[in-house]
């Protein structure tokens, strides 16, 4: 009677038990049952036993006896996974006696009729590891290079490339078989897999099979191409001679009836070649790709390809050539296309074709106007009017074309299109003056078709600080005038309920009254109603009979009253100095001051749906008093200050250059021609410190950034943050895994330390994730020597931007051992938000659009150790990745008070808002700290729950010990 240690899986503590033998010994009955259906799910539930780490050695000869045989195609391919997947080696790591019968059984289905049996039993055979079942096996492989069906030979070829791959001395001569078998080769997805292999493992015999057919590419099966520009892509790269070789080959696949084969071959031409010639021709054939391609992903691609050509300045001059060509990409309906187009078309043009791209941009304008609000017109409209401006910005000769056209589209019932007009025009008209009085007319023409208070009040603003002559300022009263209707409007407003009240009185008159305008009707169902011929006027069409400005007041928004009293101030004020006449000066006052008036009291009446606020009507009264006094020093605030203070902000936010974008600013490497040159070579022994430091310096200059020693340690540092310790030091196994985050995967590289003098087998990194984590592949099980070491990588994907954590324990048996399966559980990886998170820019108005609309707010109290508030801005912003938005001139200088807006993005395309507002208690002295809250915003829960999570983590500023 055998021992318990000499058991092959348990041991004594782990000894299975009677529910699990019965367990056993009923998948074995089902195996052995006639049913093929039985069998077929007793099979699914062995594989399932071992995928869980159960062996179940006592199975395996009764699957070779019973279900090997089996001839069902569904049964076949199952057993391909079983095997696959079944333990083939015992204990002390030989190969199992019961495969002698299994390489057999795969011997016999290399040799079935049916053509699937054998392709598939070939694409097995990829995935085996053991040279031992694959060498009796290898003149059946050979022999399937011959079959007459293109599956099974095919399929031969990329068995022969794996194992010659893997174990060449079983068939050291595949590279010449496979070239004599892709001479004779007629059927393109074998001819394809053959020459795939020759780039692998023998590139001179690929190169000369391809030198006798290279005339003949172009007429080639697609994927046959794409192997081929592949092979011409690593020779080239590999030896630069050879380029002017396959130069014409790359040429003819430019014209590919395939797009995949195009974009290659675009690709690689690019790459072997940076003349003028070869980049225009790829470049022209990425902009057919595009307009002949229906994908957007596609689309966005191939745009970015354009892009990274731009980037080159060799090449930029080429795609200026190809604006016009770029600019027809607009025909795609995709708003993020079309963003993406605009972008490079600005970057592109040029002063010899400006005018024709402007020309373009206006006619697109047109005809988002004609579509109305459909496909996101509306949207890409104010794209268009985002362009234009900054086309008018680079080039100020096209504004007079551009500006009239432009101030047309103040009516739009795109808030934000017209809005981007009217920022459009106030930049216009201070820096274009030539345009001043075209602007202003066009303004006044377009005055009364206006139907957003907020473009009113622009408009009026911008009439009440650029009108100065004497009939610009009288047209501007008549408009306001006209918007606002009769004056005084409460007595109007009276009159006009007054005879609602009579129409409603002499309706029910008419109701009641009996004659040839009622008459009885019988309905479908049979019964009586009576028809009256009168129609009850509704009051739904009373806003719209009311004239804008005074539509806007009657439902409570009387900040367009208090800027339109502004203006009239303004006016006034200038009306003064153009016309000497004192008549006609109190004239104009008299009229202004009736207006506001009228304003105050309309608000103060109860007749609007909300009152007037104490701010409003503040404003309301200093203007009246102003035209009251006429005060110079009011004058010169009003007509001077007010202007000079809109040309600061212009100029401090610089919307001309980052309009709707982000940092204009590039960080650009430069070098100037007198620089020395050092070199390694020349330094002497006495000198090896300064050149190991050169050389630092002339790695960090080839990645692209040159820095300190301490940039570099630092550099250092932030890498070794990233490395976690996953066990601990007297653990039988060490691990730690660096954190490499790259967009949307994070890559785990787990090394593994075998701190104990036994061999370890079967060692698994086994890994489970919380939050919107996903565990890609299973890393593969490995085996370490006494005291040896390995690297396991393993693949996250990440699906939006939240906290996650990764955990798991490794898992491993003792080879010599009892059997037993060991475990070492690991620590935690948590990973950082900060990691998705990259600092962005919009503009005030996106801001408060967002503000609005995202739901998921999370409040922040302020709780740190700081003491200034700017002090306590810089650390959020360096701890949250998040930008600024707010002008510096705002936040700097002495005050107790900071109020700021913060912006950031994530890489799946997720804005973060957040609005910071502190202030530094003045009773606590100069050593009090800094409180208040900070507001975030963001349109998923996770993004505002974890980024408020991260605040409250870093809030206070880490004090170093001094010693």
């Amino acid at each position: 009677m055998s021992s318990i240690s000499e058991l092959p899986c348990y041991t004594l503590i782990n000894h299975p038990s009677e529910s699990e033998s019965s367990s056993e010994n009923q998948l074995k009955a089902d195996l052995e049952n006639g049913d093929v259906k039985v069998r077929t799910v007793a099979l699914k539930k062995v594989m399932y036993q071992i995928l869980n780490g159960e062996k179940m050695p006592s199975l395996l000869m009764t699957i070779i006896r019973f279900i090997l045989p089996m001839q069902d195609h569904q049964i076949k391919k199952l057993l391909l996974i079983f095997w696959e997947i079944v333990p083939k080696t015992g204990a002390d790591g030989k190969l199992l006696h019961e495969m002698i019968l299994v390489c057999d059984a795969y011997r016999r289905d290399l040799e079935h009729p049916n053509e699937f049996i054998r392709g598939s039993t070939l694409r097995f055979l990829c995935k085996l590891k053991e040279p031992e079942l694959l060498e009796p096996l290898m003149p059946t492989i050979r022999s399937c290079l011959e079959h007459r069906h293109s599956y099974v030979r095919r399929n031969a070829v990329m068995a022969i490339f794996t194992i010659f791959r893997n174990f060449d001395f079983l068939i050291p001569d595949a590279p010449e078989l496979v070239y004599d078998f892709l001479e004779k080769e007629q059927d393109a997805s074998c001819k394809r897999n053959a020459f795939m292999m020759l780039i692998h493992v023998d590139q001179e015999r690929a190169l000369d099979y391809l030198s006798t057919c290279i005339d003949q590419v172009h007429s080639f099966n697609e994927i046959l191409q794409l192997v081929i520009v592949e092979l011409i892509y690593k020779v080239c790269i590999a030896n630069p001679s050879e380029r002017a070789r396959f130069i014409k080959c790359i040429y003819n696949l430019l014209n590919s009836s395939s797009n995949a084969v195009r974009y290659e071959a675009a690709g690689t031409l690019v790459t072997l070649s940076s003349a003028p010639t070869a980049v225009k021709a790829a470049a022209t054939n990425y902009i057919e790709l595009i307009l002949k391609e229906s994908d957007n992903n596609v689309k966005l691609i191939v745009l970015d390809k354009l892009i990274k050509l731009k980037a080159n300045p060799a090449h930029e001059k080429v795609l200026q050539d190809l604006v016009m060509d770029i600019v027809r990409v607009l025909s795609s309906t995709d708003l993020e296309v079309r963003k993406k187009t605009l972008d490079l078309v600005m970057e592109l043009v040029t002063l010899r074709n400006i005018e024709e791209v402007v020309m373009v941009l206006k006619k697109e304008v047109t005809k988002t106007h004609t579509e109305g609000d459909q496909d996101d017109s509306g949207n890409y409209r104010q794209l268009l009017v985002r362009t234009l401006h900054s086309c008018c910005v680079k080039y100020p000769d096209v504004a007079p074309t551009v500006v009239p056209m432009l101030t047309e589209f103040l009516g739009d019932s795109n808030e934000q299109a017209a809005l981007d007009v009217l920022l459009f025009v106030r930049e216009a008209v201070l820096k274009f003056t030539s345009l001043k009085s075209v602007i202003l007319e066009k303004l006044l023409e377009n005055f009364h078709t206006i139907r957003n208070v907020k473009i009113h009040r622009h408009t009026l603003w911008i009439l009440g600080e650029h009108c100065t002559t004497a009939s610009d300022i009288v047209s501007v009263i008549k408009e306001i005038k006209t918007g606002l209707g009769e004056l005084p409007m409460v007595e109007d407003e009276l009159k006009r309920m007054a005879g609602k009240e009579e129409e409603a009185g002499d309706e029910e008159k008419n109701k009641t009254s009996s004659g040839s305008s009622q008459r009885m009707v019988v309905t479908a169902d049979g019964t009586y109603a009576t028809q009256s011929a009168l129609v009850s006027k509704t009051t739904a069409g009373e806003e719209d009979q009311r004239p804008p400005l005074r539509s806007y007041l009657m439902k409570g928004d009387f900040f367009i009253g208090s800027a339109i009293a502004s203006t009239l101030t303004k006016l006034a004020l200038r009306f003064y100095e153009v016309d000497s006449n004192t008549n006609h000066q109190n004239k104009f006052t008299a009229e202004a001051m009736l207006i506001m008036a009228s304003i105050i009291h309309l608000g103060k009446s109860g007749i609007p749906e909300k009152a007037i606020t104490d701010d409003d009507l503040d404003r309301i009264a200093v203007c009246t008093k102003v035209l009251a006094e006429k005060n110079e020093f009011v004058r010169v605030i009003f007509n001077v200050e007010c202007r000079k203070a809109v040309a600061n902000m212009l100029e401090e936010s610089k919307l001309m250059v980052e309009y709707g974008g982000g940092d204009s600013k590039k960080e650009v490497i430069k070098s100037q021609a007198d620089d020395p040159i050092s070199f390694l070579q020349l330094f002497t022994k006495s000198d090896q410190s300064v050149a190991e430091n050169q050389f630092e310096v002339s790695l960090l200059q080839a990645i692209g950034s040159v820095g300190t020693k301490k940039d570099e340690s630092s550099a250092i540092s932030t890498k070794l943050n990233k490395v976690s310790q996953l066990t601990g030091f007297s653990d039988p196994i060490y691990a730690e895994a660096y954190v490499n985050v790259n967009q949307y995967d994070i890559v785990l590289d787990v090394l593994i330390v075998n701190q104990t003098a036994d061999t370890l087998q079967n060692v698994t990194l086994e890994l489970a994730t919380l939050g919107d984590l996903k565990l890609v592949e299973k890393p593969s099980p490995v085996t370490l020597a006494a005291h040896d070491f390995s690297n396991i990588k393993a693949s996250v994907k990440v699906s939006s931007t939240e906290n996650g954590i990764i955990f798991g324990n490794i898992v491993y048996d003792v080879s010599g051992g009892s059997g037993d399966r060991n475990c070492v559980v690991l620590n935690d990886i948590h990973i950082d938000i900060m990691d998705y998170i990259v600092p962005a820019h919009c503009t005030d108005n996106e801001f408060r659009s967002m503000w609005a609309e995202f739901e998921w707010e999370n409040k922040v109290s302020v709780n740190t150790n700081i003491t200034e508030t700017r002090e306590y801005l810089d650390h959020i912003i360096n701890c949250t990745n998040m930008k600024c938005l707010t002008p510096e001139k705002a936040i700097s200088g002495e005050c107790g008070f900071l109020a700021a807006n913060l912006y950031a993005k994530s890489i799946f395309g997720e804005d973060a808002l957040a609005n910071l507002s502190i202030e530094k208690p003045i009773e606590g002295g100069p050593d009090a700290v800094v409180i208040g809250h900070i507001r975030i915003r963001a349109k998923s829960q996770g993004m505002a729950l974890s980024l408020g999570d991260k605040i409250n983590l870093s809030q206070k500023k880490q004090v170093k010990n001094e010693a």
